[in-house]
């Protein structure tokens, strides 16, 4: 599914497009996603101005007059800029059409409808999908004393520990493996055993695989592709994910996987000892 760098890349295709942009016309062909569109959601929107795009862990946030729209990329999701004069007929799983006034299309597509589109009025802060997120990983309020304190009193694995977003939000299963394995940290190491040597290089190697990614343009395995269509490309940087069975860039060792709540954990055995 799309993680942080491929939502933050969406965002980044589709914004110069919406910001400042008013709202001509809403046409929702599916309300039934994750959770069922508002009925209301095409006459509420319609007139008002999109003033703000931003993204809070892997929902982009359109804040509008009135309140702000909510669309989350699901396990399939996707959003395209069209040109309205291009008049592209929309395809079976194109649930979703936002038109501007500066003649851009906003499209959702969606084949597994894992997806959501939702508006609220209230402050995003106390939404109930909000409310309890940790901090960004690339901002100052993510940092070494922080993960410490997070991980004191908890017995998971070091991988659990950063994919929770109570404790740091957006960091998926593909950036997880691969930051442990920068970190040179096993992902069945107990959160409460990590050092504060081990959050420091867990903090950095977050942060800098992370920022690889999105300046890669995200990592497409199956569905994801970039608001432009284009895949991204950071699958040809990973260094552990997928690639059991093959060699350890740093060592040569052979790389091992195993299952862990149902996801597949990669890493290297000599470079990332548990004990």
């Amino acid at each position: 599914m799309p993680e942080l760098p491929e939502v933050e890349t969406t965002l980044r295709g589709v914004e110069s497009f919406l910001k400042d942009a008013k709202i001509n016309q809403v046409t929702i062909r599916n309300f039934s996603l994750r959770w069922p569109i508002d009925p209301r959601l095409a006459d509420i929107l319609t007139g008002q101005t999109i003033h703000l795009l931003y993204r809070r862990a892997k929902y982009l946030l359109l804040e509008c007059d009135t309140g702000t729209l909510i669309i989350h990329l699901g396990m399939s999701g996707r959003l395209r800029i069209l040109a309205v004069n291009e008049n592209i007929a929309p395809e079976k799983h194109d649930h979703f059409d936002l038109v501007v006034e500066n003649g851009h299309l906003l499209r959702y597509t969606d084949p597994r409808r894992f997806g959501a589109i939702l508006w609220t009025e209230a402050p995003i802060e106390v939404h109930p999908l909000f409310s309890h997120l940790g901090p960004e990983p690339l901002t100052e309020a993510f940092d070494t004393a922080e993960l410490l304190v997070k991980s004191r009193n908890r017995r998971c694995s070091a991988k659990t520990l950063i994919m929770d977003g109570k404790v740091v939000v957006g960091v998926g299963n593909i950036y997880a493996n691969e930051a442990l394995f920068m970190a040179g940290i096993h992902p069945q190491k107990i959160a409460n055993q990590l050092t504060k040597k081990d959050c420091d290089k867990l903090v950095t190697a977050i942060k800098t695989i992370l920022t690889q990614a999105i300046k890669a343009g995200g990592t497409t395995l199956k569905d994801f592709r970039k608001s432009d269509g284009k895949p991204g490309y950071f699958a040809q940087q990973l260094n552990v994910y997928g690639r059991q069975g093959e060699a350890c860039v740093h060592c040569g060792s052979e790389l091992e996987h195993y299952k862990e709540a149902q996801r597949a954990t990669f890493y290297c055995p000599k470079c990332q000892k548990l004990k």
